[in-house]
């Protein structure tokens, strides 16, 4: 869930309404189509995204798909209609619980980001979108938006597709991947960053 709503810029709510049905492993995409929402009474209501534009197919970076592969083999139910994400009793997950069973504050804090909030993630997806080189259209359409005022934020001058955007966040995670077994096993010979 961590890696697809980065890399596919998914809202929290967008996340958790995911069914089986609306992950592509072979195309490497997401079909946005509904939106969990928690009312202040406890009550979980699906609905649309959150504008019309929030309704969209999303590619991913190719590197994650084993990963979502092997969860949905291990925690989803196998018909179409199932939830990718379901909570522990096989409904929607809920923010008040998603901290305590994803152990979400010592994750964040093992790695020297506390602080860190679910919705960060998305913001790092589009920070990642946006340097691959995509347009403004292009980053609408990624991140759901209807106005430009959000895409503007993210966009960098060079234009790309949907697919380019996945192609050069799997680029990147590969590079650090591979930067860090390298750090690993004593063979590096520069420690800048890539990319």
């Amino acid at each position: 869930m961590i890696l697809l709503a980065t890399f596919a810029s998914l809202r929290w709510g967008e996340a958790i309404a995911l069914r089986r049905c609306d992950v592509d492993l072979h195309a490497g995409t997401v079909r946005v189509r509904a939106s969990f929402v928690e009312r202040s009474n406890g009550q979980v209501l699906v609905g649309p995204p959150k504008s019309k534009a929030g309704r969209r197919v999303v590619g991913f970076p190719w590197v994650i798909r084993p990963v979502l592969q092997e969860h949905l083999s291990l925690f989803a139910d196998p018909e179409p209609g199932a939830l990718v994400f379901p909570g522990a009793k096989g409904g929607p997950l809920r923010r008040g619980n998603f901290n305590k069973l994803s152990g979400w504050p010592h994750a964040v804090r093992a790695i020297g980001a506390e602080g860190l909030h679910f919705h960060d993630l998305r913001h790092t997806g589009n920070a990642f979108a946006a340097a691959s080189g995509a347009g403004l259209r292009d980053l609408m359409a990624r991140m759901g938006h209807d106005s430009e005022r959000a895409a503007i934020i993210y966009q960098h001058a060079a234009r790309g597709a949907d697919q380019a955007i996945a192609e050069a966040m799997g680029a990147h995670i590969e590079a650090q991947q591979a930067e860090r077994e390298d750090d690993t096993d004593g063979t590096a010979s520069d420690s800048r960053p890539a990319g």
